[in-house]
């Protein structure tokens, strides 16, 4: 199989002057929103947006809209893609699930969560979604299998959300709230 590289180039431009992909189907939540916001303020940047050059010169994003949203006053790094518009669709429709197809190995994420150094609310907020998310990398099996639990008197409430980001989204509330929760998807 051929496979052609079709990154023209990478240009810093100032994210207000991206165009936003009229067919980004992305939504983006307060908790995605927050977290975003703490990387980039301890890290910066650490990737490109990905872009098209539509024919009045102008950038139309194809990846990357809420980072523009988030730095609209700074200069973002932006990959500019040599691909036509049916294919900047094509990308736009499989970037983020080709990633959301990835499953969670939960040792090696336990480890790494434990070397890295962060106590902001928003980012441990997610990582507890991650956790408890339970997915093993696809093929894996469980190292051992799962203990018995020992439950004593609970009471609880089960609330059933739209989707999984109308469940984080409430999951990052509750828990701001200081109220014990678990996230559970059946």
């Amino acid at each position: 199989m051929k496979i052609r590289d079709r990154i023209k180039e990478l240009r810093r431009v100032p994210a207000a002057q991206l165009r936003p992909n009229a067919l980004n189907w992305r939504t983006h939540n307060d908790a995605q929103r927050d977290a975003l916001q703490s990387v980039l303020a301890q890290v910066g940047y650490a990737g490109a947006l990905l872009a098209r050059e539509l024919p009045d010169g102008s950038l139309e994003l194809i990846d990357g809209h809420l980072r523009a949203e988030t730095t609209p006053d700074m200069d973002v790094p932006i990959l500019v893609l040599d691909v036509d518009e049916a294919e900047a669709k094509l990308i736009l429709a499989t970037h983020d699930p080709l990633a959301g197809m990835a499953g969670i190995a939960a040792d090696a994420l336990e480890s790494l969560l434990a070397e890295v150094d962060c106590d902001n609310p928003a980012l441990q907020a997610m990582w507890a979604g991650l956790s408890n998310a339970e997915e093993l990398v696809p093929g894996e099996e469980p190292s051992e299998p799962p203990k018995e639990a020992k439950i004593g008197a609970l009471f609880q409430v089960v609330v059933e959300c739209a989707n999984e980001a109308e469940q984080q989204a409430l999951y990052e509330r509750l828990m701001a709230d200081g109220l014990k929760c678990r996230v559970l998807t059946l």
